[in-house]
């Protein structure tokens, strides 16, 4: 379990452009560190988005190292990026609220989250948005954000997804970097 701390030193030591700092204080005040990953899919729970976000880092440094054995073309800098900050479009977009749920014959409330969606901007297109508020983004980079969830967020006649992928390398390494995170390294609600 990595700790806000750990976090943010990890952020440091990696991300380093004009304009990180910023961004780091605004995930800060906003609930970046608190938020879960999901309503109840992957750690549905408090620090869930934080925790995702170091493991799709972890995934994503390993699936760099195996395709590009003798030199990565993507500093270490680029994959932290990607890695860390491609879910920002879920900074402030989960409320906690509470249910009646039948328990052993009774009913008791328990607290669950629910989407609260205020900038209805797309998935991986809020999240280059946002970071592109505080810091410059590569081309690669922000493709790769935009498109790390392959077709699950695209229409069926969108055909960016796959011109994406043919064309940065890094979308595809981000896409299934976060499909391992959520469905091999983390624990569903």
């Amino acid at each position: 379990m990595v700790t806000k701390e750990e976090f943010t030193a990890l952020y440091h030591e990696k991300i380093t452009r004009r304009g990180a700092d910023r961004l780091l204080e605004w995930m800060g005040k906003a609930d970046f560190f608190t938020a879960p990953a999901s309503t109840r899919y992957h750690l549905a729970c408090k620090g869930g988005l934080m925790q995702h976000s170091v493991h799709v880092y972890e995934r994503l440094k390993k699936l760099a190292a195996a395709e590009y054995p003798e030199e990565c073309p993507y500093p270490d800098e680029t994959l932290a990026v990607a890695g860390l900050l491609h879910d920002l479009c879920k900074v402030n977009f989960y409320k906690e609220d509470i249910r009646n749920v039948k328990e052993n014959g009774a009913w008791v409330q328990k607290p669950y989250y629910t989407v609260d969606e205020q900038i209805p901007y797309g998935h991986g297109e809020k999240s280059v948005f946002i970071i592109e508020r505080f810091m410059r983004l590569s081309l690669e980079e922000a493709i790769a954000i935009r498109f790390h969830m392959g077709g699950f967020t695209a229409s069926p006649a969108d055909q960016n997804v796959s011109a994406a992928f043919e064309k940065v390398p890094l979308a595809v390494l981000l896409h299934i970097a976060d499909l391992e995170a959520s469905y091999l390294d983390e624990a569903r609600a």
